[in-house]
């Protein structure tokens, strides 16, 4: 049997369910083989807020300005890593387009991360990009403020849109291979289907290497 190694970077704004699809993707059989128990592939994000001692505070997406060689390093030391562990599988849940889309709304600074896909690349990583159309924002803020720990980070899904279609713009200048996700009707089941669908039609499933 061929092993299992796929390597995703999930990125949407904020209620596209990259979360739950992170987890649910996990546990899918075709995308980590089949499992008589729990086991764990590694799930990491950008969004971890590990530069503050508080909580909802920063981390390699909305760092400030004097913190940014922290966040440059965090990127190189996580894709050293993969590097090192080049036959696993990752799956991230936010990286480098949420931190350029927030640079570029909070402080109108573009950061250019071809150095960071250059090495991505090669070890096979792909982007998910997951949407929603403008209409279902409402519907999906109204559910996720019955269980979020801040629900007044959802307040403006305006933003959300917006950022949405900034993000658009960066994937396709990505240099990283790209799928869309529209999660509209909420269906995580769906949505794995067709993330690991896509990456077996691409060959993402596996390490092929020259």
């Amino acid at each position: 049997m061929k092993k299992l190694c796929p390597k995703v970077i999930l990125e949407g704004t904020r209620l596209t369910l990259k979360t739950e699809i992170a987890f649910a993707l996990n546990e899918y059989p075709r995308f980590v083989g089949p499992r008589k128990y729990r086991y764990h592939s590694p799930i990491i994000s950008a969004e971890w807020c590990a530069f503050t001692n508080f909580p909802w505070g920063r981390g390699m997406i909305n760092f400030e300005p004097q913190e940014e060689g922290m966040a440059m390093e965090t990127y190189r030391t996580w894709v050293r890593l993969f590097e090192l562990q080049r036959y696993y599988s990752w799956i991230i849940d936010r990286f480098h387009i949420s931190t350029q889309a927030y640079q570029f709304y909070r402080y109108g600074k573009n950061y250019d991360f071809r150095w960071l896909e250059q090495r991505l690349k090669p070890l096979g990583f792909r982007l998910i990009f997951c949407t929603r159309t403008p209409e279902s924002f409402a519907a999906a803020r109204k559910k996720r403020i019955k269980i979020s720990g801040k629900p007044s980070q959802y307040d403006n899904p305006d933003d959300f849109i917006r950022e949405q279609e900034l993000m658009k713009k960066l994937i396709i200048k990505s240099t990283l291979p790209f799928t869309t996700i529209d999660i509209s009707d909420n269906s995580v089941p769906k949505a794995v289907k067709k993330i690991t669908d896509w990456l077996e039609e691409t060959g993402g499933l596996h390490m092929n290497e020259e």
